[in-house]
């Protein structure tokens, strides 16, 4: 018996080795390829999976928005007056949204590139056949989708505050598009900042020394009028203090009149918004992709 199953034995472990394989091409590495905008759709992605992973990184998006509507509102609104008179509800909702949006555009990419320099994944993104556009557009492209999210949170919070959209359809669109467009320039500077910090502690510290001045020295939570001296030039020809003027404009709420006497950036903010928007992104953005690409290569 022992005899006859030895052969046996042998015959299957011969069909094992001699059993074909049919080697795979793969071809050269250019041909395989994807396209710039798949592969910037990927790390988009990849963003955007991170912030429901970890939804603590989305505060400056939700949390802190409500809190400043909340305090506003309710606690310091009885003590502020709007010129030409009307809500500060309505009011303070425009300066909240121009707030929400400059905070999140700025600290969202800066924190998620100074953390991918550290953790590395630039390393393993410039190992990969990816194109290499696809790791800065990604990012830029998450956290453009992100802005959405406080948009729709603030419209909802507006809502039930007392905030209401007092002009047509068309109007409303323009003041959601003028959001976006502000929320994509911010981001460059967002991207500037992560590429020329060390680390998210570093960007986190600088970013909210350098953007929490810009939000208040403003029109978002008080009338320009009501600021001293220089303090009162700068809130003029602040964009925010534009962006903020821009959306009560376009939503029909208080305090869209300006004062007699004001610059030009307050008598025309929806042009002036558009005009720093894109000023702000032909400055920014190239030295933002110049230090981006020096910061992983180094």
């Amino acid at each position: 018996m022992t005899t006859e199953m030895i052969p046996n034995t042998a015959a299957s472990q011969t069909t094992k080795t001699q059993a074909p394989t049919t080697p795979v091409e793969l071809g050269p590495p250019g041909d395989r390829r994807s396209s710039a905008l798949a592969d910037m759709w990927v790390v988009a992605r990849r963003g955007l999976l991170h912030m429901r992973r970890e939804p603590e990184v989305l505060a400056d998006a939700t949390i802190q928005p409500v809190m400043f509507v909340l305090l506003f509102a309710y606690v310091f609104g009885g003590a502020i007056s709007v010129p030409g008179g009307g809500s500060y509800r309505e009011f303070l909702i425009g300066g909240i949204f121009a707030q929400t949006i400059v905070f999140g555009g700025t600290f969202g990419v800066a924190m998620a590139i100074a953390a991918d320099r550290n953790n590395g994944a630039m390393d393993r993104f410039r190992s990969l056949p990816m194109a290499r556009s696809a790791v800065l557009g990604g990012h830029a492209l998450a956290n453009l989708l992100k802005a959405l999210l406080p948009m729709a949170f603030m419209s909802v919070c507006g809502l039930i505050v007392g905030w209401r959209i007092h002009t047509d359809i068309w109007h409303a669109a323009a003041a959601y598009g003028l959001l976006i467009l502000f929320a994509f320039a911010m981001i460059w500077i967002g991207v500037l900042l992560g590429s020329s910090l060390a680390t998210p502690q570093a960007v986190q510290g600088v970013a909210f020394v350098a953007i929490f001045p810009l939000t208040f020295v403003a029109s978002t939570f008080v009338p320009t009028s009501t600021l001293p001296g220089v303090l009162k030039t700068f809130a003029e020809w602040n964009p925010v203090s534009s962006l903020s003027g821009a959306l009560r404009t376009l939503f029909g709420n208080p305090g869209a009149k300006a004062p007699v006497g004001a610059p030009w950036s307050l008598l025309h903010p929806v042009l002036y918004t558009v005009i720093a928007s894109a000023v702000i992104i032909a400055v920014a953005a190239p030295i933002a992709i110049r230090q981006f690409q020096r910061s992983i290569t180094d």
